[in-house]
């Protein structure tokens, strides 16, 4: 090759490369809020400012800001996160499917860097819409009806010990998920490392050790429509 040519080739393959970075950090929502926790207990409410939703690798149209509700039509596969990383926070956040079986989540500590399969590491609080199970059945194989219901697990080798084990995974005590559109809340408290879940009002699972304790908390895209609302992020101190 001749040294002119490999020369434009580095160029182009460092501007794409630049450009691709950028295009990933573009705003995608403006949707929820953040908090101090202090300003919560000091009744400072107003003090609340615009939760920022970056763009990590879906598209413009896979997110769209309506009213009250952030709508995802879930395609392609991957994630928005977070304006800033956390450590220790409580997230209270809202979600429905609106088809059966409709898969999604929100990861936390995450570094909101996608792996093979679009998606990042961190630890997974997984949505999943109660007919999941029934549209998996492979070979008359029906998976585990704990899978739908709220389980934490880490991801992208971020390892965790789950406190109510499946595997590597904790699943729920209870099932209190709803079924499609309807409307489901999370309430996820993360502190040095440990997340404890609380399902439509009760808490009934967590994890401890997680191997990553800060980092971005993102949304998921994963092939369904869901719909998030009411997003509130409380730092701790």
């Amino acid at each position: 090759m001749r040294k002119e040519t490999f020369l434009i080739c580095l160029f182009i393959s460092v501007f794409l490369l630049k450009t691709s970075k950028v295009n990933a950090q573009n705003l995608a929502a403006t949707f929820g809020k953040t908090l101090l926790m202090e300003n919560v207990l000091s009744g400072k409410l107003k003090k609340a400012k615009p939760a920022k939703w970056y763009q990590v690798n879906t598209e413009a149209d896979t997110w769209k800001v309506d009213g009250d509700i952030l709508k995802c039509t879930g395609l392609p596969i991957g994630v928005i996160r977070s304006e800033k990383e956390y450590e220790n926070f409580i997230m209270h956040i809202e979600w429905s499917h609106q088809k059966p079986g409709g898969n999604s989540g929100t990861f936390v500590w995450s570094k909101a860097q996608p792996g093979e399969n679009r998606l990042p590491d961190g630890v997974e609080v997984q949505m999943l819409d109660l007919e999941w199970v029934k549209l998996n059945t492979r070979n008359g194989k029906v998976p585990p009806v704990a899978y739908v219901n709220g389980e934490l697990f880490g991801v992208g080798g971020v390892e965790i010990t789950p406190e109510n084990p499946r595997g590597k995974r904790s699943m729920s005590r209870e099932n209190r998920v709803l079924g499609k559109k309807e409307w489901n809340t999370y309430d996820v408290v993360c502190v040095d490392g440990n997340i404890k879940l609380s399902v439509n009002g009760k808490f009934v699972n967590g994890i401890t050790n997680s191997s990553q304790r800060k980092g971005y908390i993102c949304l998921e895209a994963e092939g369904s429509e869901i719909h998030f609302r009411n997003i509130q992020i409380i730092e701790l101190d």
